[in-house]
Protein backbone atom coordinates (compact mmCIF):
# COMPACT_ATOMS: atom_id res chain seq x y z
CA UNK A 1 0.00 0.00 0.00
CA UNK A 2 1.26 3.53 -0.65
CA UNK A 3 0.40 4.45 2.92
CA UNK A 4 1.76 2.71 5.98
CA UNK A 5 -1.68 3.03 7.56
CA UNK A 6 -4.07 0.18 6.86
CA UNK A 7 -7.11 1.43 4.92
CA UNK A 8 -10.60 1.36 6.34
CA UNK A 9 -12.23 -1.94 5.31
CA UNK A 10 -14.49 -1.41 2.34
CA UNK A 11 -18.16 -1.88 3.04
CA UNK A 12 -20.55 -3.42 0.59
CA UNK A 13 -23.39 -1.18 -0.62
CA UNK A 14 -26.11 -2.51 1.65
CA UNK A 15 -29.51 -1.27 0.46
CA UNK A 16 -30.93 -1.88 3.95
CA UNK A 17 -28.40 0.44 5.61
CA UNK A 18 -29.27 4.07 6.46
CA UNK A 19 -28.79 6.43 3.54
CA UNK A 20 -26.84 9.63 4.11
CA UNK A 21 -27.31 11.15 0.65
CA UNK A 22 -29.66 10.24 -2.18
CA UNK A 23 -30.45 12.00 -5.43
CA UNK A 24 -32.81 11.20 -8.28
CA UNK A 25 -32.55 12.96 -11.64
CA UNK A 26 -30.60 15.96 -10.32
CA UNK A 27 -30.13 18.54 -13.08
CA UNK A 28 -28.29 21.84 -13.39
CA UNK A 29 -27.55 24.05 -16.38
CA UNK A 30 -25.76 27.35 -16.88
CA UNK A 31 -27.15 28.97 -19.98
CA UNK A 32 -26.86 26.50 -22.84
CA UNK A 33 -24.42 24.26 -20.95
CA UNK A 34 -25.89 21.30 -19.06
CA UNK A 35 -23.58 20.58 -16.13
CA UNK A 36 -25.61 17.84 -14.41
CA UNK A 37 -27.90 15.77 -16.59
CA UNK A 38 -29.89 13.50 -14.29
CA UNK A 39 -27.60 12.62 -11.37
CA UNK A 40 -28.70 9.53 -9.40
CA UNK A 41 -26.81 8.72 -6.20
CA UNK A 42 -27.35 6.57 -3.12
CA UNK A 43 -24.65 6.91 -0.46
CA UNK A 44 -24.86 4.77 2.72
CA UNK A 45 -24.17 6.44 6.05
CA UNK A 46 -20.69 5.98 7.50
CA UNK A 47 -18.98 5.44 4.16
CA UNK A 48 -16.61 7.30 1.85
CA UNK A 49 -18.04 8.11 -1.57
CA UNK A 50 -15.69 9.51 -4.21
CA UNK A 51 -16.90 11.43 -7.24
CA UNK A 52 -14.33 11.47 -10.04
CA UNK A 53 -14.38 13.37 -13.29
CA UNK A 54 -12.35 15.69 -15.50
CA UNK A 55 -12.37 19.44 -15.00
CA UNK A 56 -15.79 20.83 -15.82
CA UNK A 57 -17.53 17.48 -15.34
CA UNK A 58 -19.84 18.88 -12.65
CA UNK A 59 -18.21 17.58 -9.46
CA UNK A 60 -18.11 20.92 -7.66
CA UNK A 61 -21.60 21.78 -8.91
CA UNK A 62 -22.89 18.56 -7.33
CA UNK A 63 -21.23 19.46 -4.02
CA UNK A 64 -22.64 23.00 -4.11
CA UNK A 65 -26.16 21.71 -4.72
CA UNK A 66 -26.00 19.03 -2.01
CA UNK A 67 -24.56 21.50 0.50
CA UNK A 68 -27.35 24.05 -0.30
CA UNK A 69 -24.97 26.65 -1.78
CA UNK A 70 -26.89 26.65 -5.08
CA UNK A 71 -30.21 25.17 -6.16
CA UNK A 72 -30.79 22.46 -8.74
CA UNK A 73 -32.92 23.04 -11.83
CA UNK A 74 -34.65 19.71 -11.44
CA UNK A 75 -34.67 16.38 -9.66
CA UNK A 76 -34.87 15.47 -5.99
CA UNK A 77 -32.32 15.06 -3.24
CA UNK A 78 -32.23 14.10 0.42
CA UNK A 79 -29.27 14.79 2.69
CA UNK A 80 -29.15 13.45 6.26
CA UNK A 81 -32.80 12.46 5.91
CA UNK A 82 -33.94 15.98 4.98
CA UNK A 83 -35.36 17.08 1.64
CA UNK A 84 -32.90 19.48 0.08
CA UNK A 85 -35.55 21.83 -1.30
CA UNK A 86 -38.01 21.70 1.61
CA UNK A 87 -35.60 21.81 4.56
CA UNK A 88 -32.28 23.42 3.55
CA UNK A 89 -31.70 24.74 7.09
CA UNK A 90 -31.87 21.22 8.52
CA UNK A 91 -29.47 20.01 5.83
CA UNK A 92 -26.99 22.78 6.65
CA UNK A 93 -27.16 21.88 10.34
CA UNK A 94 -26.14 18.29 9.57
CA UNK A 95 -23.25 18.86 7.16
CA UNK A 96 -19.80 20.35 6.93
CA UNK A 97 -18.06 21.55 3.77
CA UNK A 98 -14.39 21.97 2.93
CA UNK A 99 -13.75 23.35 -0.54
CA UNK A 100 -10.81 23.33 -2.90
CA UNK A 101 -9.63 26.61 -1.41
CA UNK A 102 -9.16 26.99 2.30
CA UNK A 103 -11.71 28.99 4.30
CA UNK A 104 -9.03 29.75 6.89
CA UNK A 105 -8.50 33.45 7.67
CA UNK A 106 -4.74 33.96 7.55
CA UNK A 107 -4.86 37.26 9.43
CA UNK A 108 -5.89 35.64 12.71
CA UNK A 109 -4.50 32.71 14.69
CA UNK A 110 -5.56 29.11 14.33
CA UNK A 111 -7.29 29.29 17.71
CA UNK A 112 -9.14 32.45 16.71
CA UNK A 113 -10.31 30.76 13.51
CA UNK A 114 -11.71 27.93 15.59
CA UNK A 115 -13.42 30.24 18.08
CA UNK A 116 -14.93 32.26 15.24
CA UNK A 117 -16.43 29.07 13.86
CA UNK A 118 -17.75 28.19 17.34
CA UNK A 119 -19.46 31.60 17.49
CA UNK A 120 -21.03 30.99 14.07
CA UNK A 121 -22.48 27.76 15.46
CA UNK A 122 -23.82 29.70 18.48
CA UNK A 123 -21.87 27.61 20.98
CA UNK A 124 -21.63 29.06 24.50
CA UNK A 125 -18.23 30.66 25.13
CA UNK A 126 -16.96 27.93 27.46
CA UNK A 127 -18.23 25.14 25.20
CA UNK A 128 -16.67 26.81 22.17
CA UNK A 129 -13.27 27.01 23.85
CA UNK A 130 -13.48 23.36 24.89
CA UNK A 131 -14.42 22.17 21.40
CA UNK A 132 -11.74 24.36 19.80
CA UNK A 133 -9.04 23.05 22.13
CA UNK A 134 -10.05 19.41 21.58
CA UNK A 135 -10.04 19.77 17.80
CA UNK A 136 -6.76 21.64 17.70
CA UNK A 137 -5.22 18.82 19.72
CA UNK A 138 -6.83 16.14 17.57
CA UNK A 139 -5.39 17.69 14.41
CA UNK A 140 -1.96 18.26 15.96
CA UNK A 141 -2.27 22.04 15.83
CA UNK A 142 -2.02 22.92 19.53
CA UNK A 143 1.59 24.10 19.19
CA UNK A 144 0.65 26.49 16.39
CA UNK A 145 -2.69 27.59 17.84
CA UNK A 146 -1.45 31.06 18.85
CA UNK A 147 0.32 31.73 15.52
CA UNK A 148 -1.28 33.55 12.56
CA UNK A 149 -2.74 31.02 10.13
CA UNK A 150 -0.84 32.76 7.34
CA UNK A 151 2.34 31.18 8.75
CA UNK A 152 0.93 27.63 8.44
CA UNK A 153 2.07 25.17 5.81
CA UNK A 154 -0.41 23.94 3.20
CA UNK A 155 -0.99 20.73 5.15
CA UNK A 156 -1.56 22.61 8.40
CA UNK A 157 -4.08 24.93 6.74
CA UNK A 158 -5.98 21.93 5.38
CA UNK A 159 -6.03 20.33 8.85
CA UNK A 160 -7.27 23.58 10.37
CA UNK A 161 -9.89 23.86 7.63
CA UNK A 162 -11.29 20.41 8.45
CA UNK A 163 -11.05 21.09 12.20
CA UNK A 164 -13.17 24.22 11.66
CA UNK A 165 -15.66 22.14 9.66
CA UNK A 166 -16.02 19.72 12.60
CA UNK A 167 -16.92 22.39 15.16
CA UNK A 168 -20.61 21.81 14.49
CA UNK A 169 -20.23 18.00 14.81
CA UNK A 170 -21.54 17.26 11.28
CA UNK A 171 -22.46 13.69 10.36
CA UNK A 172 -21.86 14.31 6.66
CA UNK A 173 -18.79 16.10 5.31
CA UNK A 174 -18.24 17.28 1.74
CA UNK A 175 -14.55 17.41 0.85
CA UNK A 176 -14.11 19.09 -2.53
CA UNK A 177 -10.59 18.17 -3.69
CA UNK A 178 -9.21 18.47 -0.13
CA UNK A 179 -5.60 17.52 -0.95
CA UNK A 180 -5.06 19.74 -3.99
CA UNK A 181 -1.62 21.31 -3.78
CA UNK A 182 -0.41 19.22 -0.84
CA UNK A 183 2.88 17.34 -0.88
CA UNK A 184 2.77 13.52 -0.63
CA UNK A 185 3.36 13.45 3.14
CA UNK A 186 0.62 16.00 3.85
CA UNK A 187 -1.71 14.13 1.49
CA UNK A 188 -1.16 10.86 3.36
CA UNK A 189 -1.77 12.64 6.67
CA UNK A 190 -5.05 13.94 5.27
CA UNK A 191 -6.03 10.40 4.22
CA UNK A 192 -5.54 9.24 7.79
CA UNK A 193 -7.75 12.08 9.06
CA UNK A 194 -10.49 11.04 6.63
CA UNK A 195 -10.23 7.40 7.77
CA UNK A 196 -10.57 8.47 11.40
CA UNK A 197 -13.65 10.54 10.58
CA UNK A 198 -15.32 7.56 8.93
CA UNK A 199 -14.40 5.29 11.85
CA UNK A 200 -16.37 7.75 14.01
CA UNK A 201 -19.43 7.20 11.81
CA UNK A 202 -19.11 10.31 9.63
CA UNK A 203 -20.10 10.04 5.96
CA UNK A 204 -17.57 11.60 3.58
CA UNK A 205 -18.47 12.81 0.09
CA UNK A 206 -15.13 13.29 -1.63
CA UNK A 207 -14.31 14.83 -4.98
CA UNK A 208 -10.77 14.37 -6.20
CA UNK A 209 -8.60 14.31 -9.29
CA UNK A 210 -6.10 12.02 -7.58
CA UNK A 211 -7.18 8.55 -8.62
CA UNK A 212 -4.87 6.93 -6.07
CA UNK A 213 -6.76 8.90 -3.40
CA UNK A 214 -10.11 7.45 -4.44
CA UNK A 215 -8.60 3.97 -4.64
CA UNK A 216 -7.18 4.29 -1.12
CA UNK A 217 -10.19 5.81 0.61
CA UNK A 218 -13.49 5.23 -1.13
CA UNK A 219 -15.98 2.47 -0.43
CA UNK A 220 -17.70 3.38 -3.69
CA UNK A 221 -16.60 5.51 -6.62
CA UNK A 222 -18.64 7.18 -9.35
CA UNK A 223 -17.13 8.57 -12.55
CA UNK A 224 -18.93 11.68 -13.79
CA UNK A 225 -18.77 12.47 -17.51
CA UNK A 226 -20.85 14.93 -19.51
CA UNK A 227 -23.05 15.51 -16.49
CA UNK A 228 -23.97 11.87 -16.00
CA UNK A 229 -22.64 8.92 -14.03
CA UNK A 230 -20.62 6.87 -16.52
CA UNK A 231 -20.00 4.07 -14.00
CA UNK A 232 -20.25 3.43 -10.27
CA UNK A 233 -18.94 0.70 -8.01
CA UNK A 234 -16.08 -0.29 -5.76
CA UNK A 235 -12.57 0.35 -7.06
CA UNK A 236 -12.18 -3.34 -7.91
CA UNK A 237 -15.52 -3.43 -9.73
CA UNK A 238 -14.59 -0.42 -11.83
CA UNK A 239 -11.21 -1.88 -12.74
CA UNK A 240 -12.89 -5.00 -14.08
CA UNK A 241 -14.97 -3.11 -16.64
CA UNK A 242 -11.92 -2.03 -18.62
CA UNK A 243 -10.30 -4.58 -20.97
CA UNK A 244 -6.71 -5.59 -20.35
CA UNK A 245 -6.96 -7.65 -17.17
CA UNK A 246 -5.13 -10.96 -17.27
CA UNK A 247 -3.63 -13.79 -15.25
CA UNK A 248 0.03 -14.61 -15.82
CA UNK A 249 1.27 -18.13 -15.11
CA UNK A 250 4.98 -18.91 -15.11
CA UNK A 251 6.54 -22.38 -15.08
CA UNK A 252 10.00 -23.72 -14.32
CA UNK A 253 9.35 -27.00 -16.13
CA UNK A 254 9.07 -26.68 -19.96
CA UNK A 255 6.87 -29.81 -20.10
CA UNK A 256 4.42 -28.37 -17.56
CA UNK A 257 4.42 -25.12 -19.52
CA UNK A 258 3.51 -26.90 -22.76
CA UNK A 259 0.81 -28.97 -21.04
CA UNK A 260 -0.72 -25.89 -19.48
CA UNK A 261 -0.80 -24.12 -22.85
CA UNK A 262 -2.76 -27.07 -24.26
CA UNK A 263 -5.12 -27.27 -21.27
CA UNK A 264 -6.03 -23.60 -21.19
CA UNK A 265 -7.93 -21.64 -23.82
CA UNK A 266 -7.16 -18.21 -25.24
CA UNK A 267 -3.61 -18.09 -23.93
CA UNK A 268 -0.76 -15.92 -25.12
CA UNK A 269 2.53 -17.78 -24.91
CA UNK A 270 5.94 -16.42 -23.93
CA UNK A 271 8.20 -19.36 -24.72
CA UNK A 272 11.35 -17.59 -23.58
CA UNK A 273 10.00 -16.94 -20.07
CA UNK A 274 7.83 -20.09 -19.97
CA UNK A 275 4.87 -17.83 -19.15
CA UNK A 276 1.24 -17.87 -20.22
CA UNK A 277 -1.08 -14.89 -20.26
CA UNK A 278 -4.82 -15.56 -19.97
CA UNK A 279 -7.41 -12.76 -20.34
CA UNK A 280 -9.32 -12.31 -17.08
CA UNK A 281 -11.80 -9.91 -15.53
CA UNK A 282 -10.14 -10.49 -12.14
CA UNK A 283 -13.13 -12.23 -10.60
CA UNK A 284 -12.73 -15.12 -8.15
CA UNK A 285 -14.94 -17.28 -10.33
CA UNK A 286 -12.70 -16.88 -13.37
CA UNK A 287 -9.51 -17.45 -11.39
CA UNK A 288 -11.03 -20.59 -9.85
CA UNK A 289 -11.93 -21.82 -13.33
CA UNK A 290 -8.32 -21.43 -14.50
CA UNK A 291 -6.95 -23.25 -11.45
CA UNK A 292 -9.54 -26.02 -11.78
CA UNK A 293 -8.48 -26.67 -15.37
CA UNK A 294 -4.85 -26.87 -14.29
CA UNK A 295 -5.74 -29.23 -11.42
CA UNK A 296 -7.71 -31.47 -13.77
CA UNK A 297 -4.65 -31.76 -16.00
CA UNK A 298 -2.36 -32.38 -13.01
CA UNK A 299 -0.42 -29.16 -13.62
CA UNK A 300 0.83 -26.66 -11.05
CA UNK A 301 2.19 -23.24 -11.96
CA UNK A 302 5.30 -22.04 -10.16
CA UNK A 303 4.14 -18.44 -10.16
CA UNK A 304 0.72 -16.84 -10.57
CA UNK A 305 0.13 -13.12 -10.80
CA UNK A 306 -3.03 -11.16 -11.56
CA UNK A 307 -2.97 -7.94 -13.49
CA UNK A 308 -5.96 -5.59 -13.56
CA UNK A 309 -6.30 -2.13 -15.08
CA UNK A 310 -5.88 0.67 -12.54
CA UNK A 311 -8.22 3.60 -11.98
CA UNK A 312 -6.23 5.68 -14.46
CA UNK A 313 -7.26 3.21 -17.18
CA UNK A 314 -10.87 3.31 -15.98
CA UNK A 315 -10.91 7.11 -15.86
CA UNK A 316 -9.55 7.55 -19.36
CA UNK A 317 -11.76 4.83 -20.82
CA UNK A 318 -14.92 6.35 -19.34
CA UNK A 319 -14.19 10.04 -19.90
CA UNK A 320 -12.76 9.95 -23.42
CA UNK A 321 -15.37 10.71 -26.06
CA UNK A 322 -15.16 8.36 -29.03
CA UNK A 323 -17.47 8.09 -32.05
CA UNK A 324 -18.21 4.44 -31.25
CA UNK A 325 -19.25 5.13 -27.65
CA UNK A 326 -22.92 4.53 -26.82
CA UNK A 327 -25.05 7.52 -25.92
CA UNK A 328 -25.59 6.08 -22.44
CA UNK A 329 -22.10 5.54 -21.04
CA UNK A 330 -23.38 3.87 -17.89
CA UNK A 331 -24.87 1.09 -20.04
CA UNK A 332 -21.45 0.34 -21.43
CA UNK A 333 -19.97 0.21 -17.96
CA UNK A 334 -22.53 -2.06 -16.40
Amino acid sequence: MPSSVMPTPRREDDHTSPVAISTVGLRKSYGDKTVLDGLDLRIPAGSVFALLGPNGAGKTTAVKILSTLITADGGQAQVAGHDLAAAPDKVRAAIGVTGQFSAVDGLITGEENMLLMADLHHLPRREGRRVAAELLERFDLTGAAKKPASTYSGGMKRRLDIAMTLVGDPRIIFLDEPTTGLDPRARHNMWQIIRELVSDGVTVFLTTQYLEEADELADRIAVLHNGRIAAEGTADELKRIVPGGHVRLRFDDPAAYRSAAEALREVTRDDESLALRIPSDGSQRELRSILDRLDSAGIEADELTMHTPDLDDVFFALTTDRPDQPNQPEEAAR
